[in-house]
């Protein structure tokens, strides 16, 4: 279980592909105090340590985790929003994420604004009544805010630090993100639809 408030960024330095799967090497500034079998959220999906040296980790997606992720693009070089699991002791400064990305979406459009950036996002309409105005959705594995929600699309406002901190200051319009939809709105939903 995650926030969705990243906590560092990593950089893919070697990408491995094993039959339908492929194994990542990441560099990142905490990559040495991790462990391995550890669950750490990678860009929103839950990836466990396989191997770990000096500054960088291993982990491996797998062909269901390529299906519905970004991560079979990925190549050397692409920046990675990482964040390790939640504390049971700590504040949840985002909102309960699982690690479990549902699809991904589309950057349609960007937006400066005078100390903020908008993003607009679309995603498959199937998802629609999980994105509502002012709800919580997670993009890359960051926690934010939807507003201007429409039958398949919603836009997210990024602030300064959020932008200098993480991996969607270098999304534009055609790229692809990770979404999960929020948690508690989908057991909401499913109890909805099984009456």
């Amino acid at each position: 279980m995650f926030t969705g408030i990243i906590e560092t960024v990593g950089i893919v330095k070697d990408v491995i592909s094993n039959g339908f799967n492929k194994t990542f090497w990441i560099e990142s500034p905490i990559s040495a105090e991790l462990k391995v079998d550890q669950s750490i959220s990678h860009s929103g999906v839950c990836l466990t340590i396989e191997e770990i040296k000096e500054r960088s980790h291993r982990v491996t997606a797998i062909y269901e985790t390529l299906q519905k992720t970004n991560l079979g693009a990925w190549e050397t070089g692409t920046m990675v929003n990482i964040e390790r699991s939640l504390l049971l002791n700590s504040r949840l400064d985002g909102h309960f994420v699982q690690g479990h990305v549902d699809a991904t979406g589309i950057c349609t459009k960007t937006n400066e604004k005078k100390g903020s950036r908008e993003f607009e996002f679309e995603f498959p309409k199937k998802f629609a009544e999980l994105v509502i105005e002012k709800g919580s959705i997670c993009v890359n594995g960051i926690s934010l805010t939807a507003f201007n929600v429409k039958k398949k699309a919603f836009t997210v406002a990024i602030i300064p630090f959020t932008l200098e901190h993480t991996n969607i200051r270098e999304v534009k319009p055609g790229d692809s993100v990770n979404l999960e939809f929020d948690m508690i709105g989908k057991y909401l939903q499913r109890r909805l639809t099984m009456e």
